[in-house]
């Protein structure tokens, strides 16, 4: 138990290292906070509530594997190298990618509770 809690601790330094250094971690997180303000004016549904927590959840997960991937690719390859460059580019591909996936979900989400807005 000893151990898993000494890993855990690691794991939150890890994403408080992240939320410390990435502006773009502090932009999903205020994103999510919106977005889950939004929920609850919305009155989403329990099944609405687990789609956007797991759309958050990848969201901030890739952004925290695109952190760990230009640490270890700036470490590896202090000089710039192609390869490098492909591998930061396609980790930051992956976040904008799910970013995307999550907006389209919100306007999905959503929708329905703008539209009534906008019907009165």
């Amino acid at each position: 138990m000893k151990k898993f809690l000494k890993s855990a601790a690691l794991a939150c330094w890890g994403i408080g290292y992240a939320v410390r250094s990435e502006r773009h971690m502090i932009f999903h997180l205020i994103a999510a906070l919106f977005a889950c303000g939004l929920a609850v004016a919305a009155k989403l549904s329990p099944l609405e509530w687990i789609v956007l927590i797991m759309m958050i959840s990848l969201v901030i997960g890739a952004e925290l594997i695109n952190t760990a991937i230009e640490h270890a690719v700036d470490l590896a390859s202090p000089d710039k190298h192609p390869f490098a460059k492909i591998a930061k580019d396609v980790a930051a591909g992956a976040v904008l990618f799910f970013a995307f996936a999550a907006i389209i979900t919100g306007v999905i989400l959503f929708g329905p509770f703008f539209w009534s807005l906008v019907k009165g």
